[in-house]
Formats: structure tokens, sequence, C-alpha cells
């Protein structure tokens, strides 16, 4: 059976517990009893063990509370063709996986029709949303400054390449209001003059395409990883986030299904030359017309 999102997730998750706990395969394995190459292919997600066994090794180990019940979440259902979650303990540990993926990802495709992608995000705009969201104050500025931490899949040595398919309305919302959306459309053109960002704008008024369906994102992996082990090679995820869900698909007909929806929406894209002029140039207005109501309320004032 290929190793999925999910198994390579619960995987990791018993990895990370025994190094904690700094024991050794062999030390973890006469402990409960179970041959050290059953164990080290239940870290690497070859073989997936029943939720039963993962109790076993969690108790072994002094995993409990929260954590225990979040790994515990993961030992059911790694075997199916899609991974969804729904419940807040899962969506963490999904997102964990998630990132993994996206740090050792070799090509990012996202398509954005209303929002500017996460890794293309300002602090500011990542505090706007997340503020009229309803995120817990205490919480924000962790949240972004671990969303800013994602950039470095963009900035690192040997970084990846992304393509981002960004809807002209994304660049209307005007989220945290007019400066704040100055500073996002300036930082998305210095992001597209990187070498490895390809920015391209879908216009309104080009009928349907899938990109309208909502956002997703397609990660590539030569070496998709957790960890320190290499997990998977030349291995592709679909990540479809919902308001009360998050869906990871990693079987070739699903990933197939998102690849030619790509290739739908790319004949209807702006070239990389006009999506930069056509931001810039609202850029431009937007900050004529912050200027324009500077110069009014001073002579009012």
């Amino acid at each position: 059976m290929a190793r999925t999102p999910k198994a390579l997730a619960l995987g990791a998750a018993l990895r990370q517990a025994r190094e904690e706990k700094k024991l050794l395969l062999r030390q973890l394995g006469k402990a409960i009893d179970r041959d050290i190459g059953v164990l080290s292919r239940w870290e690497t997600g070859d073989r997936t063990p029943k939720p039963e066994q993962v109790a076993q090794v969690l108790t072994t180990l002094g995993v409990n509370g929260e954590r225990y019940e979040e790994i515990m979440t993961l030992a059911y259902g790694t075997a199916e063709s899609q991974w969804s979650a729904t419940t807040l303990p899962e969506q963490r540990q999904q997102m964990t996986a998630y990132l993994d993926w996206e740090q050792n990802a070799s090509r990012i495709v996202e398509v954005a029709p209303l929002l500017v992608p996460g890794l293309l995000q300002t602090s500011d705009y990542i505090k706007a949303i997340m503020t009229a969201g309803g995120v817990p104050t205490s919480e924000i500025a962790t949240r972004v400054a671990t969303r800013i931490g994602r950039r470095d899949v963009l900035t690192k040595r040997n970084p990846a390449d992304i393509l981002v398919l960004l809807g002209r309305g994304a660049l209307n919302q005007e989220i945290g209001g007019r400066q704040v959306m100055i500073e996002q459309l300036r930082h998305l053109l210095e992001m597209a003059a990187r070498p490895n960002v390809d920015l391209r704008i879908v216009p309104d008024h080009r009928g349907w395409h899938p990109g309208l369906e909502g956002a997703f994102t397609l990660i590539e992996s030569s070496d998709a990883a957790t960890g320190r082990r290499v997990l998977a090679r030349s291995a592709t995820i679909a990540f479809v986030e919902t308001r009360r869900s998050i869906l990871m698909l990693h079987e070739d007909r699903d990933v197939r299904a998102y690849r030619r929806s790509i290739e739908q929406i790319m004949p209807l894209v702006l070239s990389a030359d006009a999506s930069a002029r056509l931001v810039d140039d609202l850029r431009k207005r937007m900050e004529e017309t912050c200027d324009n109501r500077a110069r009014v309320a001073e002579v009012e004032a």
C-alpha cells in the first residue's frame, strides 16, 4: 500500500515522541516486545500500526493528555484516499503534515480567487484576516510569526518554484484597510520579481473556470519529508481548505483532476509582465487616492 499523507504524519508523530524520550528503536522495541524493523516501518509510514498499537507506544513513551488525543486521531483511516480533518486536533496534525510538505516542495501552485495566498501575505494582511476572523488576540502574534516563517520555502537556498493564479477580485478586497492593501500589493511585486515566483492575475469577466469553485494548493515534491527522514519521492498532494474542514488528497486520480483545473485556468491568465503592471497600477491608484484624502483632510483641518 502506498504511503498516505496521514500515515506519514502518524509515523512522524511517533518518531518525534520516541526521540523526545531519547529512546532508540531497539529500546522501544524491547519495551513493547516489537521487532525493530516493524517499528521503523511504522515511523516511515511504510506500515500502519493498529490504533491499539499506537496507544501502546504512546503509553510506553509517557505521552498523555491533549497530545495523546491528537496523535490518536491519526491512527484511524490512515489508508483512506482522502484525509479530511474536521476536528481541531486532527486539523493541527494535518497542518503540521502540510507544512512539512510545503517546506520540502519543489513546486507549489496556488489557485487563489479571493485572497492573497499565505506564502505571499504581509504581516499586517495576515493580522487583519485573523482579527476579523475572530482569532483570540493572545494567539495572533504567534500565528503571524508562524505564517511569515513559512516564506523560507521561497527565499532559502534552492527554493521551491511557485505559480500563483490570483483572482483579480483578491486585489479589490482591501483587507485591513487601504494602507495595508497598498503594502500587500507592493510585497506582491517584490516577490514576483524573484526568479522562482510566477504571479499571474486571473482577470474578471472570463466566464466560468475551476478557480471560481474555490482556492486550492497543489504541492509537488521530489523529496517530500517529515522531520529528518525522507519519506516519499516524486509525490504530489492537493490541499483544499473550507470554513469547517480541511481536505488533503494524494490519489493520482484526484491530483490529476486538480492539474486539469490548473490547465483550464492558464489560458485565461495575464502574462507575468501584464500581471505585474496591473498590480503596480492598482497600487499607484490607491496611493494617489490616499494622498488626495490626506490633502483634503489637511485643508479641512
